[in-house]
């Protein structure tokens, strides 16, 4: 063999090793879209605490006029993320049970089939993937 060839598969297997890496570093669709539900309840408490908390006034770090209100929606988007990391009110295990199902959907509306080819292409072309862009 060649110095070349050896070069050459050593590479290739070097790509292949690190491509196989990368990809098992990615997250899988089910963290994804946990991660997504997670998100999706945090920003509904937030929204919640926020209408919670205009009523609130008086003296104090986050009470009165002023910087107050910046500081206190700091702490209601905290607020927010730590209670839907902990469990939340449950809206994201049903977002996450139905990011799945549609999933789940699309991935079996996509699959190719058995027997005479569908001209007509998959059942619903329209319908979007749920992934998470960054």
């Amino acid at each position: 063999m060649s110095s070349f060839s050896t070069l050459t598969s050593f590479n290739t297997n070097t790509a292949l090793n690190a491509l196989s890496n990368a990809k098992s570093k990615l997250p899988s669709l089910q963290e994804r879209s946990h991660t997504a539900a997670t998100d999706f309840e945090a920003v509904f408490l937030n929204q919640m605490m926020s209408q919670m908390f205009t009523s609130v006034d008086g003296e104090g770090p986050l009470g009165g006029e002023g910087s107050g209100g910046v500081w206190r929606s700091f702490l209601t988007d905290e607020y927010a993320k730590s209670f839907a990391r902990s469990g939340g009110i449950g809206i994201a295990d049903q977002v996450y049970r139905q990011l799945i199902e549609t999933q789940e959907a699309n991935q079996t509306a996509t699959a190719p089939q058995a027997g005479p080819a569908n001209p007509a292409g998959p059942a619903n072309p329209a319908t979007p993937t749920m992934e998470k862009h960054s």
